[in-house]
């Protein structure tokens, strides 16, 4: 089997995506860092993640349809030039006076242009490669990212020594500046026909009812709304521990991050190889099984070591599940409709990340960070058990044809 490495259009896209990706790394971290240096509210912090989730969601009903109706390269350089100025605003504003409002408004609708480019970007890599090459490929650029991942924590942490959180999202606007130069010289694969046109509301609906026809496209689906829910301020949340409970500062905060996901970049390595020989139920249900423990390991480290480990383990855990259900729907979508399915898949199991967002940092606010994580640990155990008696414990998902179910001897 030939390397995707061997590939220059592939090669090109893996770099700028990798070079995005480590700006992003640094906007992760900066804005909770901004709003708690703004509020000082872990509750605070848990709203700005909810406005970045609904612009998500708004945007996921809409991107499908123009992801498989327009040239899907144009969507994606066009995605990367308005972040790069919403981001860039960050910075400006903080030139005059640093105001909350900006975050508000930048964030959200920088979060709907990368919906959009995220849509794109998934449709992009079966058009630099062929099926049999898919989970490679995206693992190599799951590894790559989380390289990215490592790096951009890692210049944040110097970073946020010498300058404001809001210089270093400006930095971010730089590299979406980059991606959209990079991304103009690589060439996709011709797709096959996209049919009639559709409206946004249309195509989203033909996306869902894709996604329901299949057994295990639609347990994931339906499972990941709650880990989602209990996730989406897993974020917010360790950077409260850190910030607000082991009184660390900003540095910290990104070499923790950058250690974390040296998790993900193992994951990239060998996703491939551990769904050729554990098959994709095990991959998936046992990621989460892991990422239980590891969470409520997190939540309640009294020593930054122990925390970054343990983030270490929950990146990988998501790397591996993450990279096998994306590549599942790459394998067995038609092209022509796989801007719609993914954008259906993230705007359903995105829904509960935005209410779960305020109201598990508003619990941490009151409770406190241990006790909400071990919640949140207990909860992933529960979607983990539902899995294994589901369609999804299957060992190989792409051979089931719409409507079918396991065989009792297709379990894990």
């Amino acid at each position: 089997m030939s390397s995707p490495l061997r590939d220059r259009n592939f090669v090109l896209f893996w770099i700028l995506q990798a070079v995005s990706v480590a700006g992003d790394s640094l906007t992760t971290l900066a804005v909770p860092l901004l709003v708690l240096q703004l509020t000082d509210s872990v509750f605070q912090m848990g709203l700005v993640t909810a406005a970045i989730g609904g612009a998500w969601l708004v945007s996921g009903v809409l991107a499908g349809s123009i992801v498989d109706r327009f040239d899907r390269r144009t969507v994606m350089i066009a995605c990367d030039v308005a972040r790069a100025g919403l981001y860039g605003l960050v910075p400006l504003v903080w030139l005059v006076e640093p105001h909350i409002w900006v975050l508000y408004a930048a964030m959200p609708l920088g979060a709907a242009a990368g919906m959009l480019y995220q849509v794109g970007y998934i449709t992009a890599v079966p058009a630099l490669v062929g099926k049999e090459q898919i989970t490679r490929a995206n693992g190599l650029l799951s590894a790559s990212f989380a390289v990215a991942g490592i790096t951009g924590p890692a210049i944040g942490a110097a970073l946020f020594l010498a300058v404001d959180p809001a210089w270093v999202i400006g930095i971010d606007a730089v590299t979406f500046g980059l991606s959209a130069v990079a991304m103009s010289f690589v060439r996709l694969r011709q797709r096959e026909s996209a049919g009639a046109a559709e409206s946004p509301i249309r195509g989203f609906v033909t996306g869902l009812r894709f996604l329901w026809g299949h057994p295990v496209l639609r347990t994931i689906t339906l499972l990941l709304c709650g880990v989602l829910f209990l996730t989406y301020a897993m974020d917010d949340l360790l950077i409260y521990r850190l910030r607000g409970d082991l009184g660390q500062g900003g540095e910290a905060v990104g070499v923790v991050f950058a250690i974390g996901a040296a998790g993900s970049v193992l994951a990239g390595a060998v996703v491939a190889a551990l769904r050729r020989r554990l098959g994709f139920g095990a991959c998936w249900i046992g990621a989460y099984v892991l990422t239980a423990i590891a969470l409520a390991g997190a939540g309640s480290a009294t020593v930054v070591p122990v925390l970054a480990g343990c983030l270490a383990v929950i990146l990988f855990c998501q790397g591996i599940a993450g990279t096998c259900s994306m590549s599942l729907r790459q394998e067995i979508t038609p092209d022509h409709l796989l801007g719609r399915v993914t954008s259906a898949f993230w705007t359903i199991h995105y829904l509960p990340g935005p209410l779960g967002a305020p109201l598990v940092t508003f619990a941490a606010s009151r409770a406190g960070v241990p006790a909400v994580t071990l919640a949140l640990g207990l909860g992933l155990v529960v979607i983990a058990v539902v899995a294994a008696f589901s369609p999804l414990r299957t060992r190989a998902p792409e051979r089931l044809a719409f409507g079918d179910r396991p065989a009792h001897g297709e379990a894990l």
